[in-house]
């Protein structure tokens, strides 16, 4: 099974990017294709899924809190994995699990995919699940860390970021700045960092 690769993107699509690991291409399915570039390097954490009528997709996670809130959410009966990518696209990953531990349905139906019942069920069918992965200290809300990225998500939406550029700076957050040791201020000062080179390099 593939846990894990390292290699260079050799082309980014709709829906996936293709990593060259060494005379082997391998397309993977990825939340944001659109934030990766030709011929830089990528370590991407892997899930490989299983259809029976197309046989095996790569799925692939800049983090390993990403691939967890992606499996997740393709536990829930009648979900598949194009939801799973959509919840990390339109939602992120903390926005999600603060969703499932208040109960927010709101939040949760505004994903592509996922209408008022569904985000019920998925409620219901994953509270216990992020609760027993809180406490186990993997998802480190120990720390106020969930809550505390939201609202650094809030907070730049209030600034009329748009749901890109927020999804964009909260990856560019999870892959450095999810520590315990950063307040609130700190995580708004990265995220805004973040976004105003993003806006010089365009």
């Amino acid at each position: 099974m593939v846990d894990y690769i390292k290699g260079s993107i050799q082309s980014v699509n709709d829906d996936s990017v293709v990593v060259d690991i060494g005379n082997l291409g391998l397309k993977i399915h990825v939340p944001l294709p659109s934030a990766f570039k030709v011929e830089e390097e990528a370590s991407l954490y892997i899930y490989m899924h299983w259809n029976q009528e197309n046989g095996p997709s790569l799925f692939g996670f800049t983090s390993e809190l990403e691939k967890t809130v992606f499996l997740l959410v393709i536990t829930c009966s009648g979900v598949g994995p194009k939801i799973g990518l959509s919840v990390l696209l339109d939602l992120g990953p903390q926005a999600f699990l603060e969703a499932i531990q208040t109960g927010n349905d709101k939040a949760l139906s505004k994903v592509s995919g996922i209408g008022a019942k569904k985000a019920e069920q998925m409620i219901v069918q994953l509270k216990h699940k992020v609760a027993k992965l809180a406490k186990s200290g993997i998802l480190k809300s120990s720390g106020g860390t969930i809550g505390k990225m939201q609202e650094v998500a809030d907070v730049l939406a209030s600034l009329h970021y748009s749901r890109f550029e927020v999804n964009a700076a909260m990856k560019h957050l999870n892959d450095a700045h999810t520590g315990s040791d950063q307040s609130f201020d700190q995580l708004v000062r990265h995220a805004l960092s973040f976004l105003s080179k993003k806006s010089v390099a365009r």
